[in-house]
Formats: structure tokens, C-alpha cells, sequence
């Protein structure tokens, strides 16, 4: 049994965006997947979705006042995936997504990479500055192995933000490396829409994004989003994009197929 899990607050994405999740999780497994998502609004969910619920966390207020400062409301809101207990019959790993990442390849690879470690890929622009931040679109963990990555947060919120200056995947991988836990996803299995599959100006212009052969995830972080790129993407010249024929098949087409239209 591999169990996923994503969590979705606020009104950012829709419930499709966790359904086209979800299928892309299970057409890419090889067994039997159990998918969870942490929402304060279940609604248009896949029914095969287990909902938990999001909680307020006992130290939410001091870690909020600390994220104003660094000005990154709500960016930790993830660590409440990391509580221990959080899925009182869990055993094993917790394989976990944003939602705004579209599953491309078989990910049973990031499984059994490495057991026991926190993973994560490197993050594309904190490694060209020479630092070892994961990525968190994608990461995996066992909260029965890594109840830290909780239990340090609650204990000193306002440290920890200070200390990973408000982002959950500075605090998330720094920790797994103090903590000599850590492995990092290679880098052509998790790749990013903007940096690994669109051309360079002039060349986005004219050609058409490219899927790297081996990724497994691509992850969609800052713009465009997955419907811009579907559609084709005209806000910036550095990532202009012409529309993505392969992103519609993974993300809209497949996902229509495997749960039908209501849920796509």
C-alpha cells in the first residue's frame, strides 16, 4: 500500500486540482495507493479521497505573527502534515505533493529511494546559490521516523521561522540534513515546468514545451500555473510558453478518463 498525501487550504485551487492528483498518483503507482488531503473544504472531492481535517495548531498564532514579519503568510501551514498520529493506522512512509505539480511518471521509485530519510529534490534557484534548500512540491517522509519535523516547530515557532526566514521547505530540509536524515530526489525524476522544459528566449517562442524523458513530477512553482500553460502562456517573455499538448493529456485528459468527467 503507498500512501500519498497533499494538503489544500483557501480558495487557490479547486477540488479538481486534488482529483487529477490523485489519479495521476494511482495510474503511476503499481499498487494499491491510499490518498489523503488536509482541507478545511472537501467539496467536489473524489470519493476514494480521505479527508483530514485542518487543524488550527496549538502554536498557529506565534508561528503567524512570525511568517507577517518575513512576510510569508501561511507558506508553514504544511508542518501540519508532519504531526505524529496524524493517521493513527499509518505504517510506512508518507509520500507527499503541492498541487500544483503534475504527475508524468511511475513514481515507485520515490518509495523505497533511500528508506528512512526525508526526501526532497534541490531546489532550482537556492542550488545555483550554492545552498543545499530541498524543494517541497515533492517530498517524502514517515511520521513514525520523523516526528521532529513537527514537535521542533511547536516548540519554538518563532525561532524556527526566523531561523528558515518563513519558508516550510528551508525549515523542512535543513532540519533532515542537521538531523542526518536527508536524500535528495535526482533531479531529472522531479523537474520544474519554467526551468527544465521551456526554451530560453527566443526559442520558447517557437517551440513547443518539452517533457524531459525521464520526469516523474513536474512541478508548476511561481508562473505559469498548469491551465496557463495548457492554454499557452503570455505574461512574461522570459517564460512565454506556446500551448503544452503533453500537460493536457497528463494533467486534464488521462485524469477524465481514469475517474470520468464529473471528477476532472
Amino acid at each position: 500500500m503507498a500512501n500519498v498525501i497533499c494538503i489544500k487550504w483557501g480558495t487557490l485551487f479547486g477540488p479538481e486540482y486534488v482529483n487529477r492528483l490523485y489519479s495521476g498518483v494511482r495510474r503511476n503507482l503499481a499498487g494499491k495507493v491510499r490518498f489523503f488531503c488536509m482541507t478545511e473544504d472537501a467539496a467536489g472531492f473524489h470519493p476514494d479521497i480521505e479527508v483530514l481535517p485542518l487543524p488550527v495548531e496549538p502554536f498557529h498564532e506565534p508561528m503567524n505573527a512570525a511568517l507577517a514579519v518575513a512576510n510569508r503568510q501561511g507558506a508553514m501551514r504544511k508542518v501540519s502534515l508532519f504531526r505524529p498520529g496524524l493517521i493513527p493506522d499509518l505504517q510506512g512512509p508518507l509520500l507527499g505533493f503541492d498541487l500544483d505539480v503534475v504527475i508524468t511518471g511511475a513514481l515507485d521509485d520515490l518509495l523505497v529511494q533511500d528508506p528512512g530519510r526525508v526526501l526532497m529534490r534541490a531546489d532550482w534557484v537556492e542550488a545555483r546559490r550554492g545552498r543545499k534548500t530541498g524543494h517541497g512540491s515533492v517530498f517524502r517522509y514517515d511520521p513514525g521516523l520523523h516526528p521532529w519535523l513537527y514537535e521542533v516547530l511547536a516548540a519554538d515557532p518563532t525561532g524556527q521561522v526566523e531561523k528558515a526566514r518563513g519558508s516550510e521547505q528551508r525549515y523542512t530540509s535543513t532540519l533532515a540534513q542537521e538531523k542526518g536524515a536527508f536524500a535528495y530526489i535526482p533531479g531529472d525524476q522531479v523537474v520544474s515546468f519554467k526551468h527544465d522544459c521551456l526554451r530560453l528566449p527566443p526559442l520558447n517562442y517557437v517551440e513547443r514545451p518539452k517533457l524531459p524523458a525521464n520526469a516523474r513530477v513536474v512541478c508548476f512553482h511561481g508562473r505559469p500555473k498548469m491551465p496557463e500553460a495548457v492554454q499557452g502562456y503570455r505574461g512574461s517573455w522570459l517564460r512565454w510558453s506556446r500551448p503544452c499538448d503533453w500537460l493536457r493529456d497528463h494533467w486534464i485528459t488521462r485524469a477524465a478518463q481514469d475517474l470520468g468527467d464529473d471528477w476532472a
